[in-house]
């Protein structure tokens, strides 16, 4: 519970969430200190010393479009707990605005005044799922579930306008955009990186060839600007979390090699659809994909020229080379399918990728107007206007938070005893 209210708190300290709520406390949330909020779930915690998990922290999230008052956020939450069954118990309820979408973190315990425990075997689909679904429609929200599962959450774009003043604010944006990329996208060689990388104006740079960053295969990662420029102080690999070295990271390319036959299957479907029977220029293409949750890349040398493509699939998350998926789809076949193209289009990021459309996403703004997650093959409804998931503590999160609250857990051995 101590880490769970300190990740919380923490991000009210940094201005990246707001306390709205403090139910089952006897002051108003604002005049609360973090001591108060501890002990009152202690209080509760200490009556049921044989419950080993006693805390629950939820994420609700919310399709980029909503713009969801207060008072409707906090309609939503204490409607979510009642029908999970902890309307009864205290909770906190934090508003976070430290990603692209709009997003409440629940935090509450199991544990009853009477130190009996509710149970949160299969919470999730005997409470959550059928909860999530009611009150989807109960507040015309956003399905979670879509058609075609292309309804993606990503971390909005860094603003390079607003790292460009010190070191560590740099190094924060990108950091939360490594978290999610590293964790969370399959690509088996530095362009495909990138190309995953540049749509939220991050690249990581190998070097010159002649550089002593590239001679100890180093690596560093910079922030890109509008037109694909970097920017900014260059930050070593090794200053950030898992060390994402070059050496390492090879060692996930080679895990990596092997692509989803699904994934493949599915970027052919969706680029043979979009040109049957039509011609069309590659913006015109690129924004088709990226209704389906595809964003196109181009690779080009510092003549300009187109040498390679690269599709991020952020359905399936994977970045693919179009050579991978036949010769239809490779960078010449596919300039020979698009009208329109000029060697020209766009700029060029470090001769790795090029971000599609040649600019950066406002700060806040939806990346593509992405809805929610769904399961392949089920539901008929489109996205409209609610909850895109809800996610439970034991179970995964999308965001930075289970890499703050990570802790490992050691196994302790059985000592037997003789005879």
């Amino acid at each position: 519970m101590t880490r769970v209210i300190s990740y919380n708190e923490h991000k009210v300290k940094t201005d990246q969430a707001d306390r709205l709520e403090a139910s089952g406390f006897l002051k108003h949330p604002s005049l609360l200190g973090f001591t108060e909020l501890l002990r009152r779930f202690e209080k509760l915690t200490e009556l049921n010393q044989r419950t080993r998990v006693n805390s629950l922290h939820i994420s609700l999230n919310f399709d980029p479009s909503e713009q969801l008052s207060e008072d409707k956020l906090l309609a939503i939450a204490r409607d979510y707990l009642e029908r999970i069954g902890f309307g009864e118990q205290p909770f906190l309820v934090y508003r976070h605005r430290d990603a692209g979408h709009p997003h409440l973190h629940l935090v509450t315990t199991n544990i009853r005044p009477d130190g009996s425990a509710i149970t949160l075997h299969k919470l999730g689909v005997n409470k959550s799922e059928p909860a999530r679904l009611a009150m989807e429609e109960k507040y015309g929200l956003v399905p979670a579930e879509s058609k075609q599962r292309r309804a993606v959450l990503k971390p909005e774009a860094i603003d390079a306008t607003r790292v460009l003043y010190g070191k560590s604010e740099t190094k924060k944006a990108i950091g939360r955009v490594l978290c999610f990329v590293l964790k969370e996208y399959k690509f088996a060689s530095l362009p495909e990186l990138n190309a995953v990388l540049g749509l939220y104006n991050v690249v990581a740079d190998p070097g010159a060839v002649d550089s002593r960053v590239r001679r100890q295969e180093g690596l560093v990662f910079r922030v890109l600007d509008a037109d694909g420029n970097k920017v900014g102080t260059p930050l070593k690999a090794s200053l950030f979390a898992g060390k994402p070295v070059l050496k390492n990271l090879r060692a996930k390319f080679e895990r990596n090699k092997v692509k989803p036959v699904e994934g493949q299957r599915h970027l052919r479907t969706v680029i043979d659809l979009a040109l049957s029977g039509r011609e069309l220029e590659l913006d015109a293409l690129k924004a088709v994909l990226q209704k389906e949750g595809i964003d196109l890349v181009l690779r080009q040398n510092e003549a300009g020229l187109v040498y390679g493509i690269t599709y991020v699939d952020h359905v399936h998350r994977v970045a693919m080379n179009g050579s991978e998926l036949g010769k239809n789809y490779s960078a010449k076949a596919m300039l020979e399918r698009c009208k329109g193209l000029v060697a020209s289009e766009g700029k060029k990021q470090s001769g790795e990728a090029q971000r599609p459309g040649g600019g950066a996403w406002r700060v806040g703004e939806p990346v593509h107007g992405y809805g929610g997650y769904g399961r392949a093959g089920e539901g008929k409804r489109e996205p409209a206007a609610g909850l895109v998931e809800v996610l439970l503590d034991t179970g995964y999160q999308p965001e930075a938070m289970d890499w703050e609250l990570r802790r490992t857990k050691r196994k302790k051995k059985r000592r037997l005893s003789p005879g």
